[in-house]
């Protein structure tokens, strides 16, 4: 469904992917760990047409998209969160999932959002993805609560829930459980499981590597843009590669406990 193929992008000298290649599978669920700075975000960004690489190529579901624009790969069917939320802070919940529902609406505006429509039947449309994708992620009854009040784990469901509107093929997650108490990290990891059960194709990126081993079927790791470890999660946790990127040696690895 995914290809990304030897991938290279420098900042001002800077290696932040040095030939990176990731493969994912219609219906597979990829976990992509490791340390600050390995690369993980900046890898998503050049997915979704953010950054434009120096080399490399991807493809989606045959498609090269290697230089297309951000709106059109979310056309294509790929769409992600972010680990810095990018709400609309004084728009409801339900407001903010309707402008990203409003994508693919002819004639619609975010205009349309707020009551200035032209397009009454694609406005009804998008109230009704709303209204749905707010039910998938459990905040149905926070629709009418502007995003800045609700609390931090109801806005990072919020984020999935935006994601979800456009109707996505392949969904990437950034950083999910980032900043969430433990009641709210295992209510996203239990949406993340729904969501796997619709169909849905998905990559998570996320610092809880035993949710990551605990939810993935494969697992790369990135560090120092380069890719050290790709494979079932038992491989990749006792990958020397793997335990010396986390831990610095082997035997502070077994000092500190396996990241399992």
């Amino acid at each position: 469904m995914l290809s990304v193929d030897e991938i290279q992008l420098s900042f001002r000298g800077v290696r932040a992917l040095a030939g990176v290649s990731v493969e994912l599978a219609r219906g597979e669920m990829l976990g992509i760990i490791g340390p600050n700075g390995s690369g993980k975000s900046t890898l998503f960004n050049v997915i979704t047409g953010i950054y434009r690489p120096d080399a490399g190529q991807v493809r989606f579901e045959g498609r090269e998209i290697t230089r297309r624009a951000v709106a059109e790969i979310a056309r294509l069917g790929i769409a992600r969160t972010f680990q810095n939320k990018r709400l609309f802070a004084t728009m409801t919940a339900h407001e903010n999932v309707m402008v990203a529902a409003l994508h693919g609406q002819p004639g619609s505006t975010v205009g349309d959002v707020l009551g200035l429509a032209r397009a009454r039947k694609g406005r009804t449309a998008c109230q009704a993805t709303a209204s749905r994708c707010l039910e998938i992620v459990g905040l149905h009854a926070w629709g009418d609560v502007p995003a800045h009040d609700l609390p931090y784990g109801a806005q990072t469901r919020l984020e999935v829930a935006r994601a979800l509107a456009l109707s996505p093929t392949l969904l990437l997650l950034d950083e999910p459980a980032a900043g969430l108490n433990p009641g709210e990290r295992q209510e996203i990891r239990e949406l993340i499981q729904h969501i796997r059960g619709q169909g849905i194709t998905m990559a998570v990126i996320e610092h809880d590597v035993r949710m990551v081993m605990g939810l993935c079927s494969r697992v790369i790791v990135l560090d120092h843009g380069e890719k050290i470890a790709d494979g079932p999660p038992a491989q990749v946790s006792a990958d020397p590669r793997v335990l010396e990127a986390y831990f610095g040696t082997a035997e502070e690895a077994h000092a500190a406990g396996n990241p399992q």
